[in-house]
């Protein structure tokens, strides 16, 4: 009985910890397209392949830090861009793409990469390679306070 307790409350204590985490609110490239229309912000675009360790390592450790999700969200529309899906099109500045040609238009060659586009939606620069929190947030913000100002 004390077993089941004790897993009981451990159930409860980890859905309660998963219920309140946040995450980065991460959309498609025309859902950011879109969104940045209606309220100006810079995009934040993680392009990456399904076999990057780096980029595996990027979503559980830096994508998780709390303050890594609050500074992307506070900061950014934040994309996620697989650099090989060939079977999604959409329509980006009259053009048809593919979320692989977009990556290939982005001159990304390496993973994971990290392009930052500004709210007109034109590239700003690329931060490439696995960061560890606090060096992507000391990355992300000298980008916006060279480019927002």
């Amino acid at each position: 009985m004390k077993r089941l307790g004790a897993l009981l409350f451990l159930v409860f204590v980890l859905s309660f910890n998963a219920i309140g985490q946040e995450k980065i609110n991460w959309m498609t490239f025309e859902e950011a397209s879109a969104a940045t229309l209606e309220t100006p912000k810079m995009i934040l675009v993680d392009v990456y392949t399904d076999w990057c360790g780096w980029c595996k390592k990027m979503d559980k450790e830096t994508f998780t830090d709390d303050k890594v999700i609050a500074y992307v969200n506070d900061h950014f529309f934040a994309v996620k861009l697989h650099a090989e899906k060939t079977d999604r099109k959409f329509t980006f500045k009259g053009k048809e793409y593919t979320e692989a040609s977009m990556a290939k238009t982005m001159r990304v060659t390496s993973y994971p990469n990290f392009v930052v586009m500004d709210a007109t939606m034109e590239n700003i620069t690329q931060l490439p390679g696995y960061r560890q929190p606090q060096p992507f947030i000391d990355g992300l913000e000298g980008i916006v306070q060279r480019f927002t100002k």
